[in-house]
């Protein structure tokens, strides 16, 4: 049913419906947003450029776009991680599942793609799953009234560039493109971290005492970030920030156990409606794929060759 591109972006997804978890656990151990996000994501560039120094040598080779597509990534995880750690929750995630409304004009600008008729209609009901579950009456239209709130917009705008810019480097790696990506991050990590209050001797000690679970983020960000990088480079833009939307399912689920909160009937609603898009381009980009081995494959009718 599912190609392997969009098996690799499900699986991205949902590890991104899960990660606000271990995050949440530094920060209550001390590690705020910035000095998590520096620990995790330079843990996971440290064992990419040791495990893979062809693909950082590589990736050290930046073009503007390759460096652009690196900050603009890299700022966009910075800015969700202290969104959710420092706002309300389904507020900032309303505000970066906006990501599909930016999608579209960079994807028409800058790698030529137009939506058709069917793309339009599964991207519109992904995004009527994702605006079902992260509703809520009481805190009104989905425009930033604070800082993390602006950080949830800014992240979503960010993320739909740079998976755009994924799909138009075309010549890199996918483990180079995630090296690129990890070093963005850890840049937008460096710059802020003057803003943080946590002093770099207690962090250190912090860190040392909390070594292996920052060990584990970090890996999981690695297998986390080739899935990603193996699907959007492989998928239309367009149709990769529908199926990138699952994560919303997996968050919810995830909340509901690993935090206590009740899934509402619109989380069943607005879940199966994301579900429902995702199987449609699933089927849609294999359906593609079909096609094109089948134009390339010689007709069984032509003549044979003379004699």
């Amino acid at each position: 049913m599912f190609t392997k591109p969009t098996l690799a972006l499900l699986v991205g997804a949902s590890f991104w419906g899960v990660v606000w978890y271990p995050f949440r656990v530094l920060d209550q151990a001390g590690i705020d947003g910035i000095w998590s996000t520096l620990l995790t994501y330079g843990f996971a560039l440290v064992v990419a450029c040791v495990a893979f120094p062809r693909h950082a040598l590589a990736a050290a080779r930046l073009t503007p776009l390759s460096l652009l597509m690196g900050l603009a990534i890299g700022w966009s995880n910075l800015a969700y991680v202290l969104g959710v750690l420092e706002g309300e929750v389904m507020r900032v995630l309303l505000l970066f599942y906006l990501a599909p409304l930016w999608t579209p004009p960079f994807a028409r600008l800058l790698l030529g793609e137009r939506l058709d008729g069917a793309g339009v209609a599964v991207m519109g009901l992904a995004f009527a799953g994702a605006l079902v579950m992260l509703w809520r009456p009481e805190i009104g239209l989905p425009w930033p009234t604070g800082r993390a709130e602006w950080l949830g917009l800014a992240a979503g705008i960010l993320f739909a560039l740079g998976n755009v810019l994924v799909r138009r480097l075309e010549g890199m790696t996918d483990m180079a493109k995630s090296i690129v990506i990890w070093a963005g991050v850890v840049i937008a990590a460096l710059v802020h971290l003057r803003t943080s209050s946590l002093a770099t001797g207690h962090a250190t000690r912090l860190a040392l005492d909390h070594g292996p679970l920052i060990a584990s983020i970090g890996i999981a960000l690695l297998a986390m970030g080739l899935a990603l990088q193996y699907g959007l480079s492989r998928l239309p833009a367009n149709r990769a920030i529908v199926i990138l939307l699952s994560e919303l399912v997996v968050a919810a689920v995830a909340a509901h156990y690993l935090a206590g909160e009740v899934l509402r009937p619109q989380d069943w609603v607005g879940g199966t409606l994301i579900a429902s898009a995702t199987l449609a381009s699933g089927w849609m980009e294999a359906r593609r794929g079909r096609r094109a081995v089948a134009a390339s494959t010689p007709s069984s009718g032509a003549p044979p060759p003379p004699s």
